[in-house]
């Protein structure tokens, strides 16, 4: 079983989601072809939804934990990097603005 924890930041400006997860089965480097697609984008929605709901605008942000997916949440969702901790650590980006619209509007509006 997986969860999912999403809390207001530290600053109180965003939904900060502590971790973005693919289910096994929906992991390319696991499982060929992927049994679930969207899975990510969906937890970024209620994580928006929860930003929105908190009145802080529908921003949220979260860790990417490799290169690779760094660019793809960049590329993919219209992420934009913010801070990157620790040397070495994880890459902090953010999404807001049209990019969290266009996001939420696929799945909740």
């Amino acid at each position: 079983m997986y969860f999912y924890e999403y809390k207001e930041d530290e600053s109180g400006i965003s939904i900060y989601i502590v971790d973005i997860e693919a289910h096994p089965e929906s992991n390319p480097t696991i499982s060929r072809p992927k049994k679930y697609l969207g899975i990510g984008r969906m937890m970024i929605a209620f994580g928006i939804h929860l930003s929105i709901d908190a009145s802080l605008g529908g921003i949220v942000t979260f860790a990417a934990k490799t290169d690779e997916l760094l660019e793809h949440y960049i590329k993919d969702f219209g992420a934009i990097p913010i801070a990157q901790p620790m040397s070495g650590g994880p890459k902090l980006l953010m999404i807001a603005d049209e990019s969290a619209q266009e996001i939420f509007s696929t799945y909740l509006s």
